[in-house]
C-alpha cells in the first residue's frame, strides 16, 4: 500500500543503511534528519501490507520485508520533509475530497469492512492520503512542471521508432457496459448498482439501452451502472484491440466492422452476461504519419514518462545525499548476524 509516487523507493532502499553506529533510541526503527520512524509505526504499516499478501512464517523473509518497507518509509519521509519546507503539505480539503472519492463506490458497511480487512482505520487512510498527495505535489512542482517535450524530440523519437506506428491490421477502440445476473461482491460502480438474477439483469440492460438511445452519455452510464470493476471507473473504456482479438467470435467481428466510430451497439448477449458496446474510434492498418495527432500525443506521453522517471530518480538521489539517515533496524540485523558467528 506504499504511495504511488514512491515506486522507485524500493530500488533505493539499500541506501538507508546506517553509515555510522549509534545506539538506537528505544522504540525507534530509524531516524531521518532527527525525525523518528517508530517501531510501532513500522509494525502497524507492515500489518496493513501483510493483510493483503500471502502469509509467511519464515522469520528471515519477514525481516527482509520489514527492511524493504522501512527503506520505503525512510525515502518517503525524506520527500515529505522537503515538501513541508516548500509549503506543499496537502490541505484538509484535498484530503477530504480524495477520501470521499475512495469511499464513494462502497456502502458504509462495505467500506468499514474493507478498512478492517486491511487493518486500517479511517484516520490511517486519511494519513496515507495526505502523505500521497503531499509527495505528488512535490513531484509536480519540482519535476513534472519543468518537463518540456519539443517538436524535435517528437520527430527524433518517431524516426527512430517508425515500425511501432505501422499496424499490420485494423484496430478498434471500444467501451462497454456489462450487466451480469450473478451476485459478485467485487462489482464496483458509482451507483452501487448490481443485478442479482437473470430477470434483473435483462431489465437493467434494457433500461440502459433505452437511456443511451435517448442521448445520455455512454461513459457516465458505464461509470454509474456497468458491472465490470476494471472498465467501469474509466467510463467502460477497454482500449484498442486488433481485429484478430475477435477472430473466434466471427459474428461479433462482423458487427464491429460495420459499426462506425461514435456509434453504439444494441444489447449483445455473451454467455450469461449482457453487454452494450460503443465504438470510440477505428484505425486502419498501415503506417501512421508523424502529423497524426494521436501519434503526436502518444509520443509526447511516452517521452514525458521517460523524463519523469529519470528526473524523479535523480531528484531523490540529491535529497538522499543531503539527508542524515540512521537505520537502526538494519544496524541491529547486521550486529545480530555478527554475534551468531
Amino acid at each position: 500500500m506504499l504511495r504511488k509516487s514512491a515506486v522507485f523507493a524500493a530500488a533505493l532502499a539499500a541506501f538507508s543503511l546506517v553509515s555510522c553506529k549509534k545506539s538506537p533510541p528505544a522504540g525507534v526503527a530509524a531516524e531521518v534528519n532527527g525525525h523518528a520512524i517508530t517501531t510501532a509505526e513500522l509494525e502497524k504499516i507492515y500489518s496493513m501490507q501483510a493483510a493483503q499478501q500471502p502469509a509467511t512464517s519464515n522469520a528471515d523473509v519477514i525481516m527482509a520485508q520489514k527492511l524493504d518497507l522501512l527503506g520505503s518509509l525512510i525515502n518517503n519521509e525524506i520527500m515529505l520533509q522537503k515538501a513541508e519546507k516548500l509549503g506543499l503539505t496537502a490541505v484538509d480539503a484535498d484530503v477530504d475530497t480524495d477520501f470521499n472519492n475512495k469511499k464513494a463506490p462502497y456502502t458504509k458497511e462495505e467500506f468499514e469492512k474493507l478498512l478492517a480487512d486491511r487493518h486500517m482505520t479511517a484516520a490511517d487512510l486519511r494519513t496515507q492520503i495526505r502523505r500521497d498527495l503531499t509527495i505528488t505535489k512535490l513531484i509536480n512542482k519540482e519535476i513534472t512542471s519543468h518537463i518540456v517535450i519539443t517538436d524535435a524530440d517528437v520527430t527524433n523519437f518517431y524516426n527512430a521508432n517508425k515500425s511501432v506506428f505501422n499496424f499490420p491490421e485494423p484496430r478498434v477502440h471500444l467501451a462497454q457496459i456489462l450487466v451480469t445476473p450473478s451476485p459478485d461482491p467485487n462489482v464496483r460502480n458509482l451507483k452501487r448498482s448490481k443485478a442479482e438474477n437473470a430477470q434483473e439483469a435483462r431489465t437493467k440492460i434494457e433500461d440502459l439501452e433505452r437511456r443511451i438511445r435517448a442521448g445520455e452519455d455512454f461513459a457516465l452510464l458505464a461509470q454509474n451502472y456497468s458491472e465490470d470493476p476494471v472498465s467501469a471507473p474509466n467510463g467502460g473504456d477497454i482500449g484498442f484491440h486488433p481485429e484478430s482479438d475477435f477472430a473466434k467470435a466471427p459474428e461479433f467481428l462482423k458487427l464491429i466492422r460495420e459499426m462506425p466510430a461514435g456509434s453504439t451497439s444494441g444489447i449483445i448477449p455473451m454467455q450469461d452476461d449482457y453487454r452494450i458496446f460503443k465504438m470510440i474510434a477505428k484505425e486502419p492498418a498501415g503506417q501512421r504519419d508523424l502529423n497524426d495527432p494521436r501519434v503526436q500525443q502518444e509520443i509526447r506521453e511516452e517521452l514525458r514518462g521517460q523524463k519523469d522517471h529519470l528526473l524523479q530518480g535523480a531528484y531523490f538521489e540529491v535529497l538522499r545525499n543531503n539527508a542524515k539517515v540512521q537505520n537502526y533496524l538494519a544496524q541491529s540485523v547486521v550486529e545480530n548476524a555478527d554475534k551468531s558467528k
